[in-house]
């Protein structure tokens, strides 16, 4: 008998540089901190958090988001893992309103494609971890 999931409860990224992709992350999604290492923790606080291994975790809805900086290889979706990350977005206005915050931040993307099923943004972090944001047709 299968499982009985209900949602994602987390999804936890590997990057090199946490100080370089929590401003990436900060800058584009904006989301809250739900757990992270304060500033002058103290051991028991810092055993307690030790998941974290440095990094942060987002809440993102009623999930959360992860930055694990362990990784010391360059992403690539055609090795086995992720292949993307994609985000649900609340209408194809969003997503154009999403083109300009890229732009202004300086981060390529390839602007609104129609897929048929919706549209989507694509986009990359600064590991190079493909990105996704998703409008479902209206």
């Amino acid at each position: 008998m299968p499982i009985p999931t209900t949602s994602y409860a987390h999804v936890r990224l590997t990057v090199t540089d946490i100080d370089r992709s929590r401003a990436f992350y900060d800058a584009v999604f904006g989301l809250p901190v739900a757990f992270e290492v304060p500033p002058g923790a103290d051991e028991q606080t810092r055993e307690q958090l030790g998941f974290l291994f440095g990094g942060v975790i987002y809440r993102l809805g009623d999930q959360l988001l992860g930055l694990r900086p362990v990784a010391t290889d360059r992403f690539d979706e055609d090795r086995t893992g992720l292949d993307h990350l994609s985000f649900r977005v609340g209408s194809r206005a969003v997503l154009d309103d999403a083109v300009t915050v890229l732009d202004d931040l300086g981060v390529p993307h390839g602007g609104v494609k129609d897929i048929g099923a919706g549209h989507v943004v694509e986009f990359r972090d600064p590991d190079g971890i493909a990105l996704e944001l998703y409008a479902a047709p209206a």
